[in-house]
């Protein structure tokens, strides 16, 4: 930083950052170090939501009371302005390809969203001991259940940063003696989440050009938004702050491929605000969330999609059933899932044109739409037999409202927690999903990769606390971006009509083997 403010700029910038001239010899430069260590801390301090002093290790009553004393309107500001500074820094290392990222001809605001842990340049402490750790803001991670650190209770947790409730407790450092076993099959780390929202059209497949040219038309993974938290904490609200910058910097809105963390999420804090930003959810399920999650006037909410209620029985298992442990008689085995999958379709409530601007949806009955015949509508019972027949289900109380009228308004409340716009295991799903999903992994581990960013390490981030990560963390993101870019531009044509990289190919797999095949075990 000093070099570029010193030496490195031209001199009209100078002047606009109040930077006097240094010599280029060892004083110089010492002297200029001083004032861009100086001016670095003003800049953390301007913008830092934490009250705890860093670099020192506080005794928990010290750190509750200046978590007391601080003003929650100030640090909400703070963070504010954190997020917005680190997400203006990504926003310049896509500027190349901002112009394309606009373009619905080549994105169309799809994003896969996950949280990724990294290291921080401190060592952490025994959450029930009692001193801090000399970087307070950050914590302890764990990969099982939902990595937060157990032994945190949520009137523990940040101001607006309770996690979940009914997380399983696992053994960790965090307070907990942590076992030989334990330490083996968990992966624990101090630091931070960091949320990193990652581009990618689902829509486009790539079609290798003439002399190993990379295709023009689909553009490199890159990162959009980030927000840095305590691990395990509100992926909710973090994911939605992260999608709102996105938004205000103009990008378009697609669909977003979120894990189980996120959509066990509650509404208010996920999935409601994340369609009322236009976004359209895809999800995967844990074994306990499959078959039947909602119901509404009669509907019945399956893995995400609103469906007939005299659906039948095995239609609606279908998935529970793939899943069912060899040797039960009601297992079955993939193609015959494949099969009950696709025979849920006549049976889906169809919408009827787009939800108001409140998010209500009005959706026909599957009779109404000509997708099956019911004896309770029976004008056009028989007039075309291939359609399946509805089996009702008697009931003391009468049919149900979607069966007694046409049509029924759903409200975004409705279901909130599992919906989804794809019909789950769909081809279109398999097709959407796992690409966005698999994308979001893939940038991870191309940022952690220890021969450039490395941004799990902390060796490249010496500073403690959350607004100094995220500051310099934001800068080794901007630089993922721009050697993704660099990456696909040398792989399109050149003046000769040849790359100056050969586009990488890798071995394709057929549609089929994004089959889902396990889920995520329940929450004990």
């Amino acid at each position: 930083m000093t070099d570029i403010l010193y030496w490195g700029i031209s001199d009209q910038w100078k002047p606009r950052f109040e930077l006097e001239d240094k010599p280029d010899d060892r004083d110089g430069f010492e002297a200029g170090y001083a004032v861009v260590r100086r001016l670095r801390r003003a800049v953390i301090a301007l913008m830092d939501p934490s009250p705890l002093p860093k670099n020192k290790r506080l005794t928990r009553e010290e750190a509750a009371r200046y978590l007391v004393d601080a003003d929650p309107h100030v640090r909400a500001e703070r963070e504010e302005l954190l997020d917005r500074t680190a997400n203006q820094i990504l926003e310049a290392s896509l500027t190349r390809l901002a112009h394309l990222l606009k373009d619905p001809e080549h994105y169309d605001g799809s994003l896969g969203i996950d949280a990724t842990v990294i290291a921080t340049f401190a060592r952490g402490t025994s959450t029930n001991g009692p001193h801090t750790s000399t970087d307070p803001d950050a914590g302890w991670y764990v990969r099982e259940g939902d990595h937060r650190d157990p032994a945190i209770s949520d009137q523990a947790a940040p101001a607006g940063r309770q996690g979940r409730p009914g997380h399983p407790e696992h053994n960790n450092p965090g307070g907990i003696r942590a076992t030989q076993k334990t330490r083996r099959k968990a992966k624990i780390m101090f630091g931070y989440d960091v949320a990193l929202a990652v581009s990618r059209n689902p829509h486009h497949d790539p079609q290798p050009g003439p002399g190993g040219c990379g295709d023009p038309k689909v553009l490199p993974a890159l990162v959009m938004g980030m927000k840095l938290s305590k691990p395990g904490f509100d992926p909710g609200r973090n994911g939605i702050a992260v999608l709102t910058d996105i938004q205000r910097r103009g990008y378009p809105a697609g669909y977003v491929g979120a894990d189980a963390a996120y959509n066990n999420s509650r509404p208010e804090d996920w999935q409601l605000p994340l369609r009322a930003l236009g976004y359209q959810p895809t999800y995967g399920y844990r074994s306990d969330q499959l078959g039947i999650q909602a119901q509404a006037y009669g509907a019945n909410l399956v893995e995400g999609t609103w469906y007939c209620p005299s659906m039948p029985p095995q239609l609606v298992t279908a998935t529970q059933d793939l899943h069912r442990p060899e040797g039960d008689p009601a297992a079955i085995d993939a193609a015959t899932w494949r099969t009950r999958v696709d025979a849920r379709a006549p049976y889906a409530l169809p919408p009827k044109g787009r939800p108001d601007k409140e998010g209500h949806q009005r959706y026909s009955c599957p009779h109404s739409a000509g997708q099956v015949h019911c004896e309770l509508k029976s004008a056009s019972m028989g007039t075309r037999p291939q359609l399946p027949l509805v089996q009702l289900t008697p009931s003391p109380t009468g049919p149900p409202k979607i069966c007694a009228q046409t049509s029924i308004t759903v409200a975004p409340e409705h279901g909130a927690k599992h919906w989804q716009p794809l019909a789950y295991g769909s081809r279109e799903w398999q097709k959407i999903h796992p690409r966005l999903r698999n994308t979001s992994e893939g940038l991870h581990g191309y940022a952690k990769n220890d021969a450039h960013e490395a941004i799990e390490r902390s060796q490249g981030r010496r500073m403690r606390g959350i607004a100094a990560q995220t500051l310099l963390l934001a800068f080794q993101l901007a630089h993922v971006n721009e050697r993704k870019i660099g990456n696909w531009i040398d792989t399109l044509p050149g003046p000769d009509g040849k790359p100056r990289r050969r586009a990488r190919r890798r071995e394709t797999k057929p549609l089929g083997t994004w089959t889902p095949k396990s889920h995520l075990q329940p929450a004990s």
